[in-house]
């Protein structure tokens, strides 16, 4: 068994423990009291290791996702998704529109591609690493017609295909529909649109 030199630092709150592949991010700050700064120390704690889990298998967008642009600067307050915080991006094919954020423009293009990452405290304030989550929108004309030509995915914190219904996840996004059932970013995380 190999044996890592693991060092501990207290920063804005905030415990980290690092050692090679086993990052230790806690905190004594409840989720809900969190500031700015420590939401992003936590993030910045643990956004390596959700990366190296997401690619680790063979899912294909689990390694694209990175090259895309943030719609955040950073991740989203707890609440839907199991209340995990979400680090939104989107590919160049929906960038531009996505950041409009806005209920009078029209629907996303086709082939629009949005990921979430996310992560959870538990209740002894360590970070947990939470799934990739997917939205493709696709052309009108087959099953995802019913889901506003939207297909939903999800991968474990692990890389692995997640078995998820179509129905479940648009039963939420659906309440957007007047926003191609997206729903966005907290406004003040925002990044600019054109």
């Amino acid at each position: 068994m190999k044996k890592y030199l693991a060092t501990s630092t207290f920063v804005c709150g905030l415990f980290f423990t690092s050692a090679a592949f086993a990052a230790d991010c806690t905190t004594e700050v409840k989720k809900d009291d969190l500031t700015d700064a420590q939401v992003q120390a936590l993030y910045d704690c643990i956004k390596s290791e959700l990366r190296e889990g997401y690619a680790s298998k063979d899912g294909a967008l689990t390694k694209e996702y990175t090259g895309w642009k943030a719609a955040a600067t950073l991740p989203a307050a707890p609440g839907v998704h199991g209340k995990r915080f979400l680090m939104t991006f989107v590919n160049d094919t929906g960038f531009d529109e996505y950041v409009k954020f806005s209920d009078e423009r029209g629907p996303m293009p086709v082939g629009s591609l949005i990921a979430k990452e996310s992560f959870n405290l538990s209740k002894k304030g360590k970070v947990r690493k939470g799934p990739l989550f997917f939205m493709t929108k696709v052309a009108a004309g087959g099953d995802a017609d019913k889901y506003g030509n939207w297909v939903y995915t999800a991968f474990s914190p692990k890389g692995k295909a997640m078995k998820i219904k179509q129905a479940f996840c648009h039963g939420c996004h659906g309440a957007f529909e007047d926003q191609d059932a997206l729903g966005y970013p907290v406004e003040e995380y925002r990044v600019s649109g054109n």
